[in-house]
């Protein structure tokens, strides 16, 4: 990580931090690594041109907000976590989509960045609530939304267009109010 490019928030292990243009090798670069572990969930951006499409939209778009989870000790990225769809007013939601990249994959990065992003999202951001949409058999995106206290709210057939064919999603989500009720071990950064 630059030293330009702060941690807006950090845990034991990760700190997150926006999208820049400069992140385009390394993304790319494990964005290719880790196609095998994506497919068929998701396709981030593996070329300089789509990324650069990517990045634009996370960093311009204000209903969009990109975070970048990176460990610590190496500023290595692990994985991205974007928050999408941005409603403010009486609403004040977003949608959550994220990956982790294969070198990182199962240590639990992914947990302790998505509980900065949740917080950041709630603190900072001034957010209400979030939600991820997953599809049934992506057990290891729900295991993830499980960890950091998300709850099943319902199905929705045919929900988004991935791969080629409309998809079933489960629909999970946590609000401001969750997050106060629950035990301080789920509160806290650690995975």
């Amino acid at each position: 990580m630059s030293d330009t490019v702060p941690y807006l928030a950090e845990g034991p292990r990760v700190g997150i931090r926006h999208f820049t243009y400069d992140d385009r090798a390394e993304f790319t670069a494990r964005a290719r690594e880790s196609r095998a572990l994506h497919h068929p969930w998701l396709f981030p951006p593996g070329t300089p041109t789509a990324y650069a499409t990517y990045a634009e939209r996370l960093i311009e778009d204000p209903t969009k907000a990109g975070f970048l989870v990176c460990e610590k000790d190496s500023g290595a990225i692990a994985g991205f976590i974007n928050i999408n769809n941005i409603v403010e007013g009486a609403f004040l939601c977003g949608v959550l989509g994220y990956g982790a990249f294969a070198h990182a994959a199962g240590r639990g990065l992914m947990s302790e960045g998505l509980r900065l992003v949740v917080e950041y999202a709630f603190t900072t951001m001034g957010l209400h609530r979030l939600e991820i949409n997953v599809q049934p058999r992506n057990a290891a995106s729900i295991a993830l939304a499980r960890r950091c206290g998300f709850r099943l709210e319902g199905f929705s057939p045919d929900f988004l267009f991935i791969d080629g064919a409309w998809r079933d999603h489960e629909r999970w989500a946590i609000t401001t109010e969750m997050i106060a009720k629950a035990p301080s071990s789920r509160r806290s950064s650690r995975p």
